[in-house]
This record gives structure tokens, C-alpha cells and sequence, in this order.
């Protein structure tokens, strides 16, 4: 079993749930259901990627998708004290770097989690995808449900519910990284080690795409 935190707005329900929100001040508080439909759609598509998953919910968002470096910070770090969770998913994006952050991601690495986090495919780096050893990820419509591509240094695209491929309704990074969070935690899940440098270069080796192009066979 691989177990994996979403920093997001919450899930569906609570009933069943295992979810902690987290207020302005970065202080714990009950989880409210979600009430954007977003941490419940990145929900959706890890486990529909690793259905054998075990998620637990770290709640940023409440009614707008406006979140702060503290509150995502506060999130992290009681994701990783709970010492049972492989792989953080953010399918957030924060423009100013800030050490509260900085720090929170620091401890999460060096605990022996993987962060996948969210990067617009063009532009400067958000954070925490920024950060080194943060698995950068974007939505790329070239992809299908199991494809990846590998579109600069630790920058990976995925599906992302792409218009082009059909897709309805919320699109984009932020699902680009749900499905690479799928992604990274199918690799755990089959045994891969958490190291990772060493799951990136699993990715690049299985993109379909390198940059502009798609791989040869």
C-alpha cells in the first residue's frame, strides 16, 4: 500500500475521511467538505491512477482557491509528523518563495517524502514546485491516461483533462499534477525506491514525449 497527501481544498465528504484543515494562522482545525470540487477531483484521478492508495487530506483551500506559504507549510509538515505517507501531492502554485515554506519542504525531503507539486508549462517556477528535489508538474494535452512527458530538466507533463482529448470541465496543471502524483505513487506502490532524482529519471526514461517531440519506438 502506498499513502499519499493532497494539500488541496479537502475531500468530497468527510464521513470515512482522513482530513485536517488548516486556517490562516496555519493552525489545525476541523476539515470542511470540499466546497471548490477541486482537492475531490485530484482525489479522483490518483486513485483512479493507484486505486490501492491511501489519501489523506491536508484542507488550504476554503471557498476560493487562495491559499498562503503557511498554511501550505502548517499542511506539510503534519502530513509528514504522521510518519505514514509516502508522496504529497500539490496541485498548487504559490508565486513568492517564503523560508516558512521553504523549510516545510526541506523537513518533508528529507523525512523520505516525495512532493510532486504543480508548474505552469511556460513562465517562471511557482513554489513549491521551484524548489530542488520537487517534482515539477504540468498538464501536457499531448498525453494520454498513461503517458508522460519529460519537457525540461524536473519539469514532467501528463494527462490533465484536456479539451483536445475530450475532457469537461476543470483542466489544466493542477490535474497535470494529480495524474503525475498517480503516477509517482503506482511507482511506489510497485516498490520503487522514494529517492527523488532516482523516480525522475524513471519518468524521463518512460516519457512519450521529449520536449516538442514524442519519442521514437
Amino acid at each position: 500500500m502506498v499513502r499519499v497527501g493532497i494539500i488541496d481544498s479537502g475531500p468530497a465528504e468527510l464521513r470515512g475521511a482522513d482530513a485536517m484543515g488548516f486556517d490562516g494562522d496555519g493552525r489545525a482545525v476541523a476539515a470542511r467538505p470540499d466546497r471548490l470540487g477541486h482537492g475531490s477531483a485530484v482525489e479522483r484521478v490518483i486513485l483512479q491512477a493507484c486505486p490501492e492508495a491511501q489519501v489523506r487530506h491536508a484542507q488550504v483551500f476554503d471557498d476560493r482557491a487562495v491559499t498562503s506559504a503557511l498554511r501550505v507549510a502548517s499542511a506539510l509538515d503534519w502530513l509528514v509528523a504522521s510518519g505514514d505517507v509516502d508522496v504529497v501531492g500539490l496541485s498548487l502554485g504559490l508565486s513568492a518563495d517564503r523560508a516558512v515554506l521553504a523549510e516545510a519542504v526541506a523537513r518533508a525531503i528529507s523525512a523520505g517524502v516525495v512532493l510532486v507539486a504543480a508548474h505552469p508549462a511556460q513562465g517562471a517556477s511557482p513554489f513549491p514546485a521551484g524548489y530542488p528535489s520537487v517534482i515539477a508538474a504540468t498538464g501536457d494535452a499531448r498525453c494520454g491516461w498513461e503517458e508522460v512527458s519529460h519537457l525540461r530538466d524536473k519539469l514532467f507533463g501528463a494527462w490533465c483533462n484536456s479539451p483536445e482529448r475530450g475532457g469537461q470541465g476543470m483542466a489544466g496543471a493542477s490535474l497535470g499534477a494529480a495524474r503525475l502524483t498517480g503516477h509517482v505513487a503506482a511507482l511506489l506502490a510497485g516498490g520503487h525506491g522514494r529517492e527523488p532524482s532516482a523516480i525522475m529519471a524513471t519518468l524521463a526514461r518512460q516519457a512519450a514525449f521529449v520536449g516538442r517531440e514524442r519519442r521514437c519506438a
